[in-house]
């Protein structure tokens, strides 16, 4: 008998070629009268912050705009949009941007009405008060925070990555424009891809996959399998832009359903340590992470269903274990410095809470030899 479990909530998705349009509608069907728009500097020169904006301004919805999200935010950051967001008047809350602007937003949610620091809200469920309405309108195809009820947000000083979640905090409505990736340059849209493309993977075998997590992930790999490889070499088409985001969102659903692995537990002490982006630092370890669990029979069988996945695609003759390593290669990324202290990264490894649901369990001494393999020092 399959084991028990409970299904979290989706958010409302529109998707779609031009789909923003549809923001103000969705403002008012939330009961919104007026918003606070959270973004960064990127999305601000590339257009889309002046377009919703407008879009706003056009259907008398007054707007304020915190356009100074940063990547990876950290409790100071929050702080600061938290700060800009008092001096404004609003009833709901829109974030257009990627990952970090869509966190940043979350975690300015719980600042503004819970009170206090993020690091109160690390863990699950700790917000005793209501959270406003929040619209998410990703530009990237990547982290999946559109379908999350999480904020990662990093420790100040340590740069510890805080998971931050509430169920109250899960967007009410996802705004899937795949015009909006459109000027994404070609390092950020092959970065947010892998990462899209790990979290797929991870969540199909993770330890808290089930029916409904196990679906949303195979539905994300189908998606993102069809269009990754044209990502990486720098020439996607508007369909593999939206087979982008239609990948990325059910992978973060898969994720909220579920939890994900070793390759972000060892990926987030290569960011806080070594100051490594986070998709290169997960695609770096995923391959490495993938042929330490498939010695597990119920990873092995989950890659084996993702592997019947990219066949029926007819992208490749590879395997799947051989064209995720192909796919890293061709990324061109470096390999780890073989001087890194592999120990201190392993211990720090060791405490990351997605780690526990990775489908075989590590000890500093894995995490330690995975460490090597992604350097080279081992084969």
């Amino acid at each position: 008998m399959p084991e028990a479990f409970a299904s979290r909530p989706a958010p409302r998705l529109i998707f779609g070629p031009g789909k923003l349009r549809e923001l103000p509608e969705a403002v008012r069907g939330l009961g919104g009268t007026a918003v606070f728009v959270v973004s960064d500097p990127g999305v601000a020169r590339a257009g889309h912050l002046d377009a919703a904006l407008r879009l706003l301004a056009d259907a008398g919805l007054p707007a304020a705009a915190f356009a100074e999200s940063r990547e990876n935010p950290t409790e100071s950051d929050t702080a600061t949009c938290r700060d800009a967001a008092h001096a404004h008047r609003f009833d709901c809350i829109v974030a257009i941007g990627g990952g970090s602007s869509l966190d940043t937003a979350k975690a300015c949610n719980f600042l503004l009405t819970n009170g206090g620091a993020m690091r109160d809200y690390h863990g699950y469920g700790k917000a005793s008060r209501p959270l406003l309405p929040l619209i998410a309108i990703p530009t990237t195809a990547g982290t999946g925070s559109e379908t999350q009820s999480y904020a990662l947000i990093s420790r100040d000083g340590s740069h510890e990555k805080m998971a931050c979640g509430d169920p109250k905090a899960l967007p009410a409505v996802a705004i899937l424009d795949p015009d909006l990736t459109s000027t994404l340059p070609h390092g950020a849209a092959l970065l947010s891809g892998v990462d899209a493309l790990t979290h797929a993977i991870e969540s199909a075998v993770c330890t808290k996959a089930n029916p409904v997590s196990s679906g949303h992930a195979e539905e994300a790999f189908r998606h993102i399998a069809a269009a990754i490889d044209r990502v990486v070499d720098g020439r996607p088409t508007a369909d593999d832009r939206a087979h982008m985001l239609l990948g990325a969102a059910p992978a973060g659903s898969a994720i909220e359903n579920s939890m994900l692995g070793a390759a972000h537990a060892s990926a987030n002490p290569l960011t806080a340590r070594l100051g490594i982006v986070h998709g290169r630092a997960v695609a770096t370890m995923l391959p490495h992470v993938m042929r330490f669990n498939a010695t597990v029979p119920a990873a092995a069988a989950g890659y084996d269903r993702l592997d019947s996945r990219l066949r029926g695609l007819g992208v490749t003759d590879l395997s799947l274990q051989a064209w995720i390593e192909a796919l890293v290669q061709r990324c061109h990324f470096p390999a780890l410095d073989p001087a890194a202290d592999f120990a201190l990264l392993a211990e720090d490894a060791t405490r990351q809470w997605t780690g526990k649901f990775n489908p075989r369990p590590l000890q500093r001494e894995d995490f330690i030899s995975l460490y090597r393999r992604a350097a080279s020092v081992e084969t």
